[in-house]
């Protein structure tokens, strides 16, 4: 499975969606499949070719949220994209990509996350569950969207500082991936 055709299918090349999400997918991919490597050669059974794809896909459902910074012109809040995305991704087939897209969001949301700050998302848990979906979601918490930052990796105090507004426990959960998965 290729992953450009079908993000080129939903970005077109040459729009501006295409060219955020084709930027900040590759840079996920990379540090992702670095990763993957690097655990595989430390003998953690990985799924490189699948942590590729997904790492690809993660952020697919953008396009179905209104989020005009990064050429995306859909009805649903931002925070929807991991919900959006798995929807995409199950009616392609694709159910383990679907999942990813899912919980990638940050380094992971409760039910109890959803309630308390009242997202609008189905009350459940959406927590990276395997290797392959923690790495993506660890990887993806380094690049930013933002067309005017997104070629350029945050450092590891810059995400902790962004994960501390959403509790000690998000801090924690990434430092214990960054000590398995970092450099």
């Amino acid at each position: 499975m290729n992953p450009l055709h079908l993000l080129h299918r939903y970005y077109p090349p040459g729009t501006p969606g295409h060219a955020v999400l084709a930027t900040h997918s590759a840079l996920v991919a990379e540090r992702a499949t670095d990763i993957a490597r690097r655990l595989a050669r430390r003998g953690e059974a990985t799924d490189v070719e699948f942590i590729r794809q997904a790492a690809w896909l993660h952020d697919i459902g953008i396009l179905r949220t209104d989020a005009p910074e990064l050429g995306c012109s859909g009805a649903l809040p931002y925070i929807c994209h991991g919900i959006a995305g798995r929807q995409m991704l199950e009616a392609e087939g694709l159910l383990r990509h679907a999942l990813v897209c899912e919980r990638h969001i940050g380094v992971g949301l409760t039910a109890e996350d959803i309630r308390q700050q009242e997202l609008p998302l189905p009350q459940r848990d959406m927590q990276p569950r395997s290797m392959e979906e923690r790495i993506v979601a660890y990887a993806d918490l380094f690049f930013s969207k933002n067309p005017r930052r997104n070629a350029a990796a945050k450092t590891v105090e810059e995400v902790r500082r962004s994960l501390m507004r959403h509790g000690a426990d998000k801090v924690a959960l990434f430092d214990r991936w960054h000590q398995r998965f970092g450099g």
